[in-house]
């Protein structure tokens, strides 16, 4: 069975190809049971490989270049971090038809974090922070600039004016996209980031982190990984916490008022552009769009 569409220009994975990735490039785990993993994520075909590992395929041309950037830099970062983060343990190359580099990864056990699963959302909270914290104290020597090769997450909000209104733009007739204007022009008035630049996950929603015995256990998926902003990823405050522990998550980084309001901004840019992309492809995606919106409006 190939993995579902959510793109018009995705290759077609399935199970077969994907053995046969595994037999001409890591034949030493070509016989374990392989399984596709269902997930909401866009970007990669996600497939078990026995109990330990899982294989991670681009799905389109745009993730295909973050595989080396993930192989390089995770490894890296991990140790300095308080939750798990994937953990590479080969990169496959194009064969079978298939174009583009590939991963195996170590799984992580778990299940995505939810309101349901967890359970102190305020452990949740804190333990996200502290991680964020973690994160944003590493040096970034080297590290890649935030810009197109991680989908612009972690430049001034005014680099994302023109992609965000079009996207507003789309969603009329479908929503009163009056209160979506004002919000983002808000979020475009606040001063830009005139401090040193640092690392950001990127894309940290509820389908990117991981609960395990009822706590927060791993953050996953760092295609969008990048040296920039750090108020990017903030997004989470508004699409995943509710208000209360959302108070919770910003007294634990201790946040000014400038970058806290410049995370609402990247919260609603982010849902505003994935919402009517993937409005009827992805109804898991879609529907946290809709809640960032709604958190960041009201």
């Amino acid at each position: 069975m190939s993995t579902s569409r959510m793109h018009a220009d995705e290759f077609e994975i399935d199970v077969d190809l994907v053995r046969r990735l595994l037999m001409t490039q890591a034949p030493q785990w070509a016989d374990l049971p392989l399984a596709a993993v269902p997930s909401a994520g866009t970007d990669n075909a996600l497939y078990r490989l026995g109990e330990d590992k899982v294989v991670r395929l681009p799905r389109v041309a745009w993730a295909a270049g973050l595989v080396a950037k993930e192989q390089t830099w995770l490894p890296r970062l991990a140790p300095h971090l308080p939750l798990a983060i994937p953990e590479p343990l080969a990169m496959g190359r194009p064969g079978e038809g298939y174009p583009w580099n590939w991963s195996v990864y170590a799984w992580l056990e778990g299940e995505e974090a939810s309101m349901d699963n967890l359970a102190s959302p305020e452990q949740a909270a804190i333990a996200l922070a502290s991680f964020l914290l973690s994160l944003e104290q590493q040096s970034t020597f080297e590290g890649p600039r935030a810009g197109t090769g991680n989908f612009s997450r972690g430049v001034p909000l005014k680099q994302r004016d023109a992609p965000t209104r079009a996207a507003i733009a789309s969603l009329e007739g479908v929503f009163d996209t009056a209160p979506f204007v004002a919000a983002w022009e808000k979020a475009l008035a606040v001063p830009e980031y005139a401090g040193p630049t640092k690392w950001v996950h990127g894309d940290l929603r509820p389908g990117n982190l991981l609960a395990n015995k009822g706590r927060l256990s791993a953050v996953i998926d760092f295609g969008c990984l990048g040296v920039g902003d750090p108020a990017c990823d903030l997004q989470i405050a508004w699409n995943f916490f509710p208000s209360s522990i959302r108070a919770v998550f910003r007294q634990t980084l201790s946040m000014d008022d400038a970058t806290w309001e410049r995370g609402k901004g990247w919260a609603l840019s982010i849902a505003l552009i994935a919402l009517p992309y993937y409005l009827n492809t992805n109804p898991i995606l879609a529907g946290i769009s809709r809640r960032a919106i709604k958190e960041v409006l009201f």
